[in-house]
């Protein structure tokens, strides 16, 4: 009985190599794995997918977690533009003033005025766009009455240097005839002592013309964006 078993056994370890055997040879080369469609995945990316599927093995080029860590980090995108540009003038840093303009449509009211702004601060600022405009009763800045805005010209950057000065021209809507004169469209004219000018970004300012008061029909004004050059 001895015998027998140990013939059993020895012919059972014959056809476990003989299938090994078999098994081996089926393996092109033994470097990958067959796909099954005809392509070969390589070895190198077989071994990189066995280590992503390891609890805890961390993937190549990352993390245990599965982040992965950029070859190169892109600058922060606060990091200040080349040159350093000018920042928007403050309110603070502008001193305004107000002069009837040259070149007006007749008439007996204010017709334009040419606002002037100029940089009372150490360091070059920016103004940009057109103003909003408001008649400040009794000259009072808390008793505007805002005015309908009708702008002109394309607003442009302007940049403005210590001691430096830029412009808008307001003109109004004219008072006709003499004394208290007359709107054309039959309203009431209305005078303010003074007028607020607001810039974007650069607060409102008061000013009061150097010869007069604002007279003007119809509360609508047509301003010009803020320029470098001193209109007319």
């Amino acid at each position: 009985m001895r015998y027998v078993n140990g013939m059993r056994g020895s012919a059972v370890a014959v056809v476990v190599a003989s299938a090994a055997l078999a098994v081996a040879g089926c393996q092109p080369g033994g470097s990958g794995t067959d796909t099954g469609d005809g392509g070969v995945t390589p070895s190198g990316a077989v071994s990189s997918a066995a280590s992503s599927s390891t609890p805890g093995a961390p993937k190549p080029g990352g993390s245990a977690s599965g982040s992965s860590t950029p070859s190169a980090s892109a600058p922060p995108s606060s990091a200040p533009a080349p040159g350093g540009a000018a920042a928007t003038c403050s309110a603070g840093s502008l001193k305004a003033t107000a002069r009837l303009a040259a070149v007006r449509p007749a008439g007996t009211g204010t017709g334009a005025a040419v606002v002037e702004f100029t940089n009372v601060s150490g360091r070059t600022c920016v103004l940009e766009g057109h103003p909003t405009v408001a008649g400040a009763g009794n000259g009072s800045p808390e008793m505007n009455v805002p005015l309908t805005v009708k702008p002109t010209e394309a607003a442009a950057p302007v940049e403005v240097a210590p001691g430096g000065k830029a412009w808008v021209k307001l003109t109004f809507v004219q008072v006709q005839g003499e004394a208290d004169g007359y709107c054309v469209s039959g309203s009431a004219p209305v005078v303010y002592p003074t007028m607020v000018v607001r810039l974007p970004g650069s607060g409102a300012h008061q000013v009061a013309l150097d010869d007069g008061q604002f007279a003007e029909c119809d509360d609508t004004v047509t301003v010009t964006a803020v320029s470098a050059a001193r209109p007319s």
